[in-house]
């Protein structure tokens, strides 16, 4: 999702009101003196004198932990929204993704109001890194989200279904199987029958006459030593056809080994390595897109696990 554009300003504006907001009170009622006379509170916002020893157990921190807590459990809810997409009673999917971006950015400022700006015991500090990891992942999440499809449009030039790429992967290995296979067949018999090639059908005699069995054993060594390993899934890493400029060059010498009439088949053969470094540049990008999802959906769940056991260990212990 895009954040810059218009749909956002109104999540912005409120976002920010709502941080003066909190700021105010909570400097209202715990350092009132850093406030100009005409901006004191009004008596119904300024809570009851509290025994508590942190800020975050008295009524205004419970207050901003409360929002910040009700926040975290609304942003878990976006992955279920996104499976109810025949639910648009409940509000648009990109409308749910506009509040979870701005309201989690919203417990910024409640998380450290209610901390009053300090660490405290060992629980806090791991509550602390917990969250730290959470918008930390959602930030970068939320970067790559606006970069990425750029990215994938300039450098690729035309998108697969994420899903066809295996399928597509295993195909362009089975076509130079296939080239490398025929090629192994028409070598031997080309030598075998090209001195009787007089006796022959003109077309037969045609194909005797191109056929140059060394052009073709160049060929099937650079299929199987270079080409087949790249495009087999289990073998990409033994050859250095993954590399654009190498590949350049090393087409480009098989292309001056080779004889006239191969050279179409050099160029097939380039095209399923380009495709296939294609297909592999838009897997990278695919994981890269979304691969952040894996630190940041269980570590929420996690942080909201622990946020509810440190509510009820501070409300009713301390």
């Amino acid at each position: 999702m895009r954040i810059f554009n218009r749909s956002h300003i109104p999540w912005f504006l409120f976002v920010l009101l709502a941080t003066i907001a909190a700021g105010w009170i909570y400097v209202g009622n715990f350092e009132p003196a850093r406030l100009p006379p005409k901006w004191a509170l009004p008596p119904a916002l300024v809570q009851p004198v509290s025994e508590h020893r942190s800020i975050g157990g008295t009524p205004v921190g419970v207050i901003f932990g409360a929002l910040a807590f009700a926040i975290f459990i609304f942003g878990v809810l976006l992955s279920l929204r996104k499976k109810m997409v025949l639910w648009p009673m409940i509000g648009s999917i990109q409308s749910w993704l506009r509040a979870h971006i701005w309201l989690t950015l919203l417990t910024v400022p409640l998380v450290l109001l209610h901390s009053g700006f300090r660490l405290g015991s060992a629980m806090t500090i791991l509550l602390m890194v917990l969250y730290a990891i959470v918008m930390v992942s959602g930030i970068y999440g939320l970067f790559l989200q606006h970069v990425m499809p750029r990215i994938m449009k300039e450098r690729l030039p035309a998108e697969t279904v994420y899903e066809q790429i295996p399928h597509i992967r295993s195909q362009l290995y089975l076509a130079a199987q296939k080239m490398r296979n025929s090629l192994q067949r028409t070598a031997p018999v080309a030598s075998q029958i090209s001195p009787l090639a007089s006796e022959l059908e003109p077309e037969i005699q045609a194909a005797v006459a191109v056929a140059d069995p060394e052009s073709e054993a160049a060929l099937v060594t650079f299929l199987e030593d270079q080409v087949m390993p790249y495009l087999d899934d289990r073998l990409t890493s033994r050859s250095q056809l993954w590399d654009r400029h190498y590949s350049e060059d090393a087409f480009r010498f098989v292309t001056l080994s080779v004889a006239q009439p191969y050279r179409a088949r050099v160029e097939e053969i380039q095209g399923w390595c380009d495709e296939r470094r294609m297909l592999d540049l838009q897997l990278r990008l695919h994981h890269w897109l979304h691969g952040w999802l894996f630190i940041h959906v269980p570590f929420s769940f996690l942080l909201i696990l622990l946020t509810a056991w440190h509510a009820v260990i501070t409300l009713f212990y301390y």
